[in-house]
């Protein structure tokens, strides 16, 4: 199977798919937002990118580039990276990075998502305080075993403050109009798959697989 880069809407399960072929397949998932936030201060880079967060900047193109260079050359096997790129500029840097590491084996993988699906699935979305894992209220299958506590970790399990109806809509319709960019940049290269998301994970995960098995 190919390397994967997924680019998702708010709400689409990238997160959700991606601890799926976790489990099942033995990806490597690589989060850019959870590189940036578990960065070590053991290591130079790791001391100048936290310098640069405690102060509230926003950590550079190349220092995120650089962080994932170390991150994909330590690891072995199939990866999934997601949360970048987030515009054209990312996309062509990580070009250039994957085939300096011969790691460009890979797909894109876009989750197509429904405005009022994502915005259900937002407003009913819950989430462990302390290992990220996803819940929702409502959907079979996607509820905790026990009320209020992780499955994973038995962490306390919280609804996001900003999941409302008024800044899910801002945020998913800003989200559509700076990937689209992204969007065209992968079409052009011949290397983006579509996905188009399902009620049922499980669908959903069918239709990725295929894809996968396909390539």
């Amino acid at each position: 199977m190919k390397n994967i880069i997924f680019i998702a809407p708010p709400a689409a399960g990238k997160g959700t798919q991606s601890n799926t072929l976790q489990e099942k397949y033995g990806y490597t998932h690589i989060s850019t937002g959870d590189l940036l936030r578990n960065v070590s201060e053991d290591t130079d880079l790791g001391k100048k990118i936290r310098e640069i967060m405690n102060n509230g900047d926003l950590v550079s193109d190349e220092l995120v580039t650089e962080l994932l260079k170390e991150k994909l050359e330590n690891t072995t096997g199939n990866f999934i990276l997601d949360g970048y790129p987030r515009n054209v500029i990312q996309a062509k840097i990580l070009d250039e990075l994957l085939s300096s590491i011969n790691r460009n084996d890979y797909i894109v993988i876009y989750l197509n998502i429904k405005e009022e699906l994502a915005m259900r699935r937002a407003l009913s979305r819950i989430t462990c305080s302390d290992c990220g894992h996803i819940y929702n209220r409502y959907t079979p299958g996607m509820q905790p075993k026990i009320e209020g506590i992780c499955d994973k970790c038995g962490g306390k399990i919280i609804a996001r403050d900003d999941d409302t109806e008024e800044a899910f809509k801002k945020r998913f319709q800003n989200y559509i109009e700076n990937t689209e960019p992204v969007i065209d940049y992968y079409k052009n290269k011949n290397i983006l798959k579509i996905v188009d998301v399902c009620d049922d994970k499980n669908q959903t995960f069918e239709k990725i697989l295929k894809i996968l098995e396909e390539d």
